[in-house]
Formats: C-alpha cells, sequence, structure tokens
C-alpha cells in the first residue's frame, strides 16, 4: 500500500519507519514547542496524508518519550480519517501538572508537603519525534435498534468486573 502525503510545511520531515519491523513511522515536530505543566497543546507535523478508503492513520505514543518525559498523546489513539486532508497535528499533554503530594514530618516535627511528580516544563524541539502513525483497517457497521441484546455471562458488569481488584 502507498500512503500519499504533501509537505505543508518546508521543514516538514518526510514519515519513516525507525526499523524493517516497525508498525509506526515517526511523526517530528516543525516548531519548538513548550508545554507548562499541565498545559495541552497542538503540535504540527507540517504534512497532510491521503490514506486509503477503509483504512484509518492511529496517531499513538511513542514508549521512549512517554518513559523519560510527562509528556502524552491526549487522545491517543487520535484518528486521521481517509477523508481528512488537513495538517496531521498531535495533541500533547505534559502531565507532570498532575502531582503527588505526600505528607511528612521534618526534622523540626512540623508536617511538611514532598511533591513526588515535580512540576516542569517540557519542551520540544523542532525536528524532535513526538509520535508515532500507524495505518490500521476499519470495519464500518450498519446500525440496527433492537428492543433486547443478547445475554453474556458477563451481562452488564461494568469498570473492573472481570477482574480482581
Amino acid at each position: 500500500m502507498k500512503l500519499k502525503f504533501k509537505k505543508l510545511h518546508p521543514d516538514a520531515v518526510v514519515p519513516k519507519y525507525g526499523t524493517p519491523g516497525s508498525s509506526g513511522f515517526d511523526l517530528v515536530a516543525i516548531e519548538d514547542v513548550e508545554i507548562d505543566a499541565g498545559e495541552t497543546k497542538l503540535v504540527k507535523t507540517g504534512l497532510s496524508m491521503a490514506v486509503e478508503l477503509g483504512y484509518e492513520i492511529q496517531v499513538r505514543p511513542r514508549s521512549g518519550l512517554s518513559l523519560k518525559t510527562p509528556l502524552r498523546v491526549s487522545n491517543a489513539p487520535g484518528t486521521v480519517d481517509s477523508d481528512y486532508r488537513g495538517e496531521v497535528c498531535v495533541i500533547m499533554t505534559n502531565t507532570s501538572g498532575i502531582k503527588s503530594v505526600v505528607q511528612k514530618r521534618g526534622y523540626d516535627g512540623d508536617l511538611i508537603d514532598i511533591t513526588l511528580n515535580p512540576l516542569e516544563i517540557v519542551r520540544i524541539k523542532k525536528g524532535d519525534r513526538i509520535a508515532q502513525g500507524v495505518v490500521c483497517p476499519i470495519i464500518q457497521v450498519d446500525f440496527e435498534e433492537v428492543d433486547d441484546l443478547d445475554e453474556t455471562a458477563r451481562g452488564s458488569g461494568a469498570f473492573g468486573s472481570t477482574g480482581k481488584n
């Protein structure tokens, strides 16, 4: 399959796979972006793409970026539909604004707050790999309203109902 793309910005980086076995291709920032603690920003790639009907591009986090920084792809996976021709951007959140604070007693016996996840500004540099795109098949369905659904062993058990807490 060929994925047609257009560079919307002269600094846009041609998508490529990191290794022959990679399922995701790199999406690269075309500008410097600072994301404050707890803030969400749109990061531009300077690319538009034409994925074939029956497929989508899923915009997913890069594991190394998620491990080493508080940056997260906010709507992971993001979707680039087959009929979208605008710029592919990545919605990123700096989760260091979500801090954990514990109280401990200091040397003098007073309670002090200790921040376990300090607030920090994250800087994305032009040329940084910020996410990955994965081409995936899509199945569209016909919707049918019914009065009853078939029964299952799980039934209407919701969040956490299939495993141990």
